[in-house]
């Protein structure tokens, strides 16, 4: 035990004395969750929309000081000619505009129907359809207003509700698929080039004649990582509790838990590709570039896997970010309990003892 605890004192020297692995230990996530967790979000706000008031009555000026007031649209009602759009949205000057008609005051009060037009940049289709549901919105929540004790024939006001985000923040829907994200990157990188580093260096031979069995090379030099990576994990949480507003809602302890089983899968795949490989580079480009692109693609956080084929559905089951993405936004977005993510649990547990046996199973004794 006195040998193996010295082969981990040796291995946090490696560490500190890299600052490119501290930089990528503590920089890296740092900079990835606020810059992650303010870039991706799924609200669309600051909006130019251009607006071409025809009718200039009172109706008018009321829907679009109720736009104004909203947070979503910059509003833009200087004059401007009709035909004179299309040129605007070529330049990208404007991504929205709002048509009102002439006499649209007098035709929503005598003939109790109006009509307006929006225009969108279909060029990106899903901000174009956010766009025009938010102008829906504002349009239908001010004609209630307006409407105010008079009742109208068959009335349907749907009333909704978002579950497990009541504040209807953004971050919510981001904040753990960049930290499935950031756990694999980073942890999978470190461990990636630690047993090839020693081939690099030509210090493996001194690894080869220790009393040391290929296990217990590969646990030591997993625990300085792992034991980093979990203080990662705590930093990581902390930003995003305090300053990107993600609220908690299960259990810390199970929380933390499954965390530290993600980050062991992590570091077994990192020493598996680390003894495959034979240099640092190519350890680099398979742990970070190769696992960063499944990881967005095949975990679900940004693109549906439902809307994949079933090819690509059956491929997202071998990625490992994919069921720690489902245990973690299960935990801390709403809240459940061990009961209702045991089977991605055992997953994780399947993939980390398959991954550290084919790490093992290719430590070799003998240099070539």
């Amino acid at each position: 035990m006195k040998q193996f605890l010295a082969f981990i004192k040796k291995e946090f020297y490696h560490v500190f004395r890299d600052r490119r692995t501290l930089l990528i230990m503590f920089g890296l996530p740092i900079v990835q969750i606020i810059l992650f967790g303010f870039a991706l979000t799924s609200e669309v706000k600051n909006i130019t929309l251009k607006v071409i008031d025809n009718s200039r009555d009172v109706s008018s000026q009321q829907l679009i000081n109720k736009i104004k007031s909203s947070s979503y649209f910059i509003v833009d009602d200087s004059s401007v000619d009709y035909n004179d759009l299309e040129k605007a949205f070529k330049k990208g000057t404007i991504r929205c505009a709002l048509v009102f008609p002439a006499h649209f005051g007098d035709d929503l009060q005598h003939g109790g129907k109006a009509q307006l037009q929006i225009l969108t940049d279909g060029s990106d289709p899903n901000t174009a359809k956010t766009v025009v549901n938010y102008l829906t919105a504002i349009v239908t929540a001010w004609q209630q207003e307006i409407n105010a004790g008079q009742p109208f024939p068959y009335t349907i006001v749907p009333e909704a509700r978002m579950l497990y985000n009541e504040e209807d923040n953004g971050s919510l829907n981001f904040i753990p698929g960049v930290i499935t994200l950031i756990l694999m990157i980073v942890c999978t990188a470190l461990t990636s080039v630690s047993v090839v580093r020693e081939k690099e260096l030509g210090t493996m031979e001194i690894l080869l004649v220790s009393p040391f069995k290929p296990l217990m090379v590969l646990i030591a030099k997993a625990v300085p990582y792992l034991i980093l990576s979990i203080a990662d994990f705590i930093l990581i949480l902390i930003l995003s509790v305090y300053v990107l507003d993600v609220e908690i809602r299960g259990n810390i302890l199970l929380l933390f838990l499954e965390s530290t089983l993600f980050i062991i899968t992590c570091l077994s795949l990192g020493l598996m590709i680390s003894n495959v490989t034979n240099s640092q580079q190519t350890a680099l480009l398979l742990s970070m570039m190769g696992m960063m692109i499944p990881t967005i693609i095949f975990t679900g956080f940004i693109f549906p896997l439902e809307n994949m084929p079933l090819p690509f559905q059956f491929i997202s089951n071998l990625i490992p970010s994919r069921w720690y993405f489902l245990i973690i936004k299960a935990v801390m977005l709403k809240g459940l309990g061990f009961s209702y993510v045991w089977k991605e649990t055992l997953v994780l547990l399947g993939m980390t003892i398959i991954l550290l046996g084919v790490a093992l199973k290719n430590f070799k004794t003998r240099l070539s």
